[in-house]
């Protein structure tokens, strides 16, 4: 099993910067609501950027709303009004990079939810794709190795059993700031990975019984550690 995982853009400034410019070509009626964007090639030549960071800035417009894809027909400008468009395109060139105690926290609430649908509606598959992630963790823990990467995968094997495919595209947002940061802080050279080792045995054994509340109450009890020491950093 991959970790599959949505890439950070590699320059935020120079996304930031082709954001702003798409907005200047709407705002001055270049592009209006339901128009046709260029190609990325000819947005790249225009504004002298590269043709993937043109990519990356669209991707992240359409994840927004304010861009839409078409299968064979391009990317248009969806259907909102110009005060609600620049408002909204204000906020995400003010968005910040979040800080390792909000990856923490959007973690803890997404997780106690998606392990109880998972508890509810996992399958067969579900179960074979978190056994494989729990023993591969098992297995560099106990070798001594860094295990951040199989962690992640046995939660993000969790989140894509909970059936529920928003919940699961907002963990897979999330994932590459959480690794970046669980490297950065160290999380699994404090004692935490051994641990793992038995709390992830407990979640998977709650998931497979389709018990909810235990399988809730062994999250909790998994993230309770992460959550203290988050908070005395």
């Amino acid at each position: 099993m991959k970790l599959e995982i949505l890439t950070k853009p590699e320059n935020q400034v120079i996304q930031n910067e082709i954001i702003s410019k798409i907005r200047d070509l709407m705002n001055h009626k270049n592009l209006e609501p339901g128009d046709k964007l260029p190609s990325e090639r000819m947005l790249s030549e225009k504004l002298g950027v590269s043709r993937s960071n043109v990519r990356e800035a669209i991707q992240k417009l359409e994840f927004y709303g304010i861009l839409y894809s078409k299968p064979q027909s391009g990317t248009f400008v969806a259907e909102i009004g110009q005060v609600a468009m620049n408002g909204m395109m204000e906020d995400i060139l003010r968005l910040e990079e979040p800080d390792f105690k909000s990856l923490v926290e959007t973690r803890i609430l997404l997780e106690l939810k998606t392990v109880r649908l998972a508890a509810q509606r996992r399958t067969d598959e579900d179960l074979k794709q978190m056994k494989q992630a729990m023993d591969a963790y098992s297995e560099k823990v106990k070798n001594g190795e860094d295990a951040v990467q199989e962690d992640l995968l046995f939660h993000l094997a969790i989140a894509k059993a909970s059936g529920n495919s928003t919940m699961n595209t907002f963990m897979l947002i999330i994932t590459p700031e959480i690794i970046t940061n669980f490297e950065k802080y160290h999380v699994c050279d404090k004692g935490l990975a051994s641990r793992g080792i038995k709390e992830h045995q407990d979640i998977y054994n709650a998931i497979k019984e389709q018990n909810t509340k235990l399988a809730k109450e062994k999250m909790k009890v998994h993230f309770k550690t992460l959550y203290q020491y988050c908070y005395n950093i």
